[in-house]
């Protein structure tokens, strides 16, 4: 990204929203979010985008944007 300009999360692919969706719902991540657990969970291509949105938030946090951006592309 150049100039600290972030596209949010609109980079990032619906089904890996899902998957880190799903893996914060299984405590199978912590938050705050950190680049080595999205390696973890094979999301080590998106971490610029996700953390650039998510880095600092505390669980519900995260859940609520994942959830808000999820229902957002489903209309």
């Amino acid at each position: 990204m150049s100039a600290g300009w972030s596209t949010g999360l609109v980079q990032v692919h619906t089904d890996a929203l899902k998957l880190l969706l799903r893996e914060v719902h299984r405590k199978e991540i912590t938050c705050p979010l950190q680049v080595t657990d999205l390696t973890r969970i094979g999301l080590q291509s998106n971490a610029e985008e996700i953390l650039g949105s998510l880095r600092g938030l505390d669980e519900p946090g995260v859940r609520a944007v994942l959830i808000a951006v999820l229902a957002e592309r489903k209309r």
